[in-house]
């Protein structure tokens, strides 16, 4: 057995109306990968915001290479010796990769220095990057290389990950890989959430399973069915979407030849796209994040306009059209970005769900809301979802992403949309949690809607779609029949391999 790194006694923390952690004790060494688990709402995020000083425990206590510890902010985290990788990236898109790593040091060292150090460290560890790059221009996984870079400059102990492979290729995941088993190998802990279980298998030597924030077990990843882990998690038999008999039906959504220019500098143009979405079909888009996904959806949307015939719905040209009028008509849209683009942070479930469902669920007349509709609009969500959430007067920023993204997905499922499409659906999202929202598209769909699902998650798009197509580089590759379709066809297909032709989907 390997020497003890943290040792955590009995950590609790609670907030008004919930205890985000009871009495958890775990134990980390030096040299392994230790997952942690759990679905949303089970305290993940908490206790590794106590470890990492950002949250201060109500009770308990942590001891560091056998000294006690309790870190009152970050800065002292991090000069003990752990970092911190988190899920939502916090880089400035105009600076350099320099400029950004100096941002995040205590005292950075000349930037001809720091560049030099980027390249040594990047080089070493299988994650070349370079100092100079604008980040605006870099892809997810390079921006992630960013941020472990930056961690890796502090000479960590304990580097804690936040669900560090949710925007990689397969080939990317491949090489983080091998980048936290030379780290392991130097006795470096690794402290690894993710809802990924095959991943967690595959990389991880012990795991912690947390349920309502207490931990409720332990075990061998290598050993135990991804399966058995994920019934561990929700405590009891995990849900497996089904799908039921459905009938295709007239092309509900339709682009023709569609070419848009992105309205951010760092954006990606659409080019040449088209597709059609029928009846009773799920169409899953796959790729690797920033190759037009946000473009794509915003001009279904209508956040960005087009040539009137360019976007068609029902054989109506709608590419004009504003997004509260594709509201009226049932094409439906959930965007990525949960916090701040789908839902207002500061605001209650009860006023996001107005926001969206006022036209279609009736919730003003006369020019007046009519907040009990809203209200018992706010709190079937909740029940139908399963959002964990104190109440419908919550604001959003204070929910978990997981359960954000449950009431999000929710809200849009049940104004009953003729045609939905949604990015990233179960990004974030635990595996019983991502199964119910995969089985609502699926029900969604069975009840003859059109279902557009965009989604960096290649198993779910396996799971669930009819056909499947490739973003790269803005242009879309021509659909195929999931059925039989190959890793390879899809590497493929996400590596740009269909070239410059126009996509007929």
């Amino acid at each position: 057995m390997s020497e003890i790194l943290l040792q955590i006694e009995g950590l609790t923390k609670a907030y008004p109306g919930v205890v985000a952690n009871a009495d958890v004790s775990l134990t980390i060494r030096k040299g392994e990968v230790h997952a942690l688990l759990g679905e949303n709402g089970a305290g993940k995020s908490t206790l590794v915001k106590m470890i990492y000083g950002l949250v201060k425990p109500d009770s308990g206590q942590m001891v560091l290479r056998g000294a006690p510890y309790a870190p009152a902010q970050p800065r002292a985290a991090r000069a003990a010796g752990v970092a911190m990788v988190f899920q939502h990236f916090s880089l400035f898109d105009a600076l350099d990769v320099a400029e950004n790593i100096a941002l995040g040091m205590e005292t950075p060292p000349p930037m001809r220095s720091l560049a030099q150090q980027i390249r040594q460290v990047s080089e070493t560890y299988g994650l070349p990057l370079d100092p100079y790059r604008t980040v605006g221009e870099l892809s997810a996984g390079e921006r992630q290389r960013v941020e472990i870079i930056r961690c890796l400059l502090q000479s960590p102990q304990l580097l804690i990950m936040d669900e560090p492979t949710s925007v990689l290729t397969p080939q990317e995941v491949e090489i983080l890989f091998e980048t936290l088993r030379k780290l392991t190998a130097e006795g470096v802990a690794i402290l690894y959430i993710s809802h990924k279980l095959e991943e967690i298998r595959a990389l991880c030597d012990a795991a912690t399973i947390l349920r309502q924030g207490r931990n409720v077990g332990t075990c061998v990843p290598a050993q135990t069915q991804a399966r058995d882990m994920a019934e561990m998690m929700v405590g009891s038999t995990l849900h497996t979407p089904a799908r039921g008999p459905r009938t295709m039906g007239d092309v509900l959504l339709a682009l023709n030849n569609l070419s848009r220019p992105s309205a951010s500098a760092f954006g990606t143009a659409l080019k040449n796209i088209t597709l059609s979405v029928q009846a009773g079909e799920v169409l899953g888009i796959g790729g690797v994040a920033g190759n037009g996904q946000d473009e794509l959806l915003a001009v279904l949307s209508g956040e960005l306009l087009t040539p009137a015939d360019a976007v068609q719905f029902m054989g109506q040209p709608i590419g004009q059209a504003t997004p509260q009028a594709r509201r009226r008509l049932g094409l439906l849209c959930a965007p990525e970005e949960r916090l701040g683009h789908a839902a207002a942070p500061d605001m209650s479930l009860v006023e996001n769900a107005l926001l969206t469902g006022v036209q279609r669920k009736g919730l003003a007349s006369r020019g007046f809301l009519k907040w009990g509709a809203a209200r018992r609009f706010a709190e079937d969500i909740i029940a139908r979802f399963d959002v964990r959430t104190p109440g419908p007067d919550v604001a959003a920023r204070a929910l978990s992403g997981g359960n954000l993204q449950k009431f999000v997905i929710g809200r849009e499922v049940m104004q009953a949309p003729k045609v939905l499409v949604v990015n990233q659906p179960t990004w974030g999202v635990d595996a019983a949690a991502a199964a119910a929202i995969r089985q609502a598209l699926l029900d969604l769909a069975a009840g003859g809607a059109a279902v557009l699902v965009i989604s960096q998650d290649l198993d779910e798009l396996m799971e669930i779609s009819d056909r499947f197509a490739a973003l790269n580089e803005g242009r879309l590759s021509p659909a195929k029949p999931t059925t039989g379709l190959s890793v390879d066809e899809i590497g493929l297909m996400m590596g740009g391999a269909h070239g410059m032709e126009v996509a007929h989907v």
